[in-house]
């Protein structure tokens, strides 16, 4: 059952490629994922746009759809900036924006941003703790602003149940979906991420999964939790085993990428958002979101 203040529908949109077109075209992109059906539009924070900001011009090209992150890294404001952000949106497009929050990577905060990573769970709390008791004096929408957080682990899991209205798990398959589900329980959102590569041929289509999935399997998070879930060590190295691409990427057919999708409403998701892959990893699928709509039934 999802928050009754989050209403995302059942079905949304991934996406990174918004973040290197220029943004009169992402506002236009934006636009067609609302009038295609798309409940949610999720972004994400690397080394791109700022999340914030991103989403602001993409829920003024629109007037239902919400604009969700997938995720802003909390090492990246802190915790009175974040909140100022998201109660601000919330203002202004009341229910129309969704803070997916994060701990993100070692890399991307060590390396890039130059900040200590130690503490990412107790970090989270203590950082929950600070949005709560975060000043706030502008006007505030109803309703009120909603979190979800990315978590693949129990604690994170069990966190995001607890404090938040749910969780946001990214690179996952079906079976990581039930154990969240089970471990969060039957309230909370749970909107989960799937790749997809609409190409029939098993070479060409692993080929373009394995382009997609290289930066993740490299990274502890990941393949921490696809070993919990029974991968080997061995299976993650080299681009990953057949099983590991197939486990994580729907490829094939349309039927193929449906039936991926309701695999994962039937372990326990209420919302999948779909990143649909090609060879180039920040291409821009437009053909393809108009198809899956038209598959789903959404248009």
């Amino acid at each position: 059952m999802q928050n009754p203040h989050v209403d995302i529908g059942t079905y949304g949109i991934w996406t990174g490629a918004l973040d290197v077109q220029p943004s009169s075209l992402a506002r236009e992109c934006a636009a067609e994922i609302e009038e295609l059906g798309f409940g949610a539009l999720w972004i994400p924070e690397t080394v791109f746009r700022e999340p914030f900001v991103h989403s602001s011009f993409l829920l003024e090209a629109t007037s239902s759809l919400v604009v969700a992150t997938g995720i802003v890294n909390r090492y990246g404001r802190d915790p009175l900036t974040c909140n100022a952000g998201m109660q601000t949106l919330n203002e202004a497009y009341p229910g129309r924006f969704l803070l997916g929050l994060g701990v993100s990577h070692a890399h991307l905060v060590t390396g890039v941003r130059k900040t200590d990573w130690s503490r990412p769970y107790s970090g989270m709390v203590e950082y929950l703790d600070r949005m709560e008791e975060s000043l706030f004096f502008a006007p505030v929408g109803d309703p009120p602003p909603q979190m979800v957080l990315a978590a693949l682990g129990p604690k994170m899991l069990r966190l995001a149940a607890e404090r938040t209205a749910g969780a946001h798990p990214y690179f996952v398959p079906p079976e990581h979906t039930a154990l969240a589900r089970e471990t969060m329980g039957p309230d909370p959102l749970l909107a989960v991420e799937q790749m997809v590569v609409l190409d029939t041929d098993p070479v060409s289509a692993r080929a373009t999964a394995r382009a997609n999935m290289a930066i993740y399997l490299g990274l502890p998070n990941y393949a921490n939790n696809l070993i919990r879930l029974g991968f080997t060590e061995e299976e993650l190295a080299d681009g990953g085993s057949d099983r590991v691409v197939d486990a994580i990427v729907a490829w094939g057919t349309m039927d193929d990428a449906l039936a991926r999708i309701q695999a994962h409403l039937d372990a326990g998701a209420d919302h999948v958002c779909v990143q649909v892959l090609g060879a180039d990893q920040l291409y821009l699928p437009r053909a393809e979101w108009r198809d899956l709509a038209a598959a789903l039934g959404l248009d």
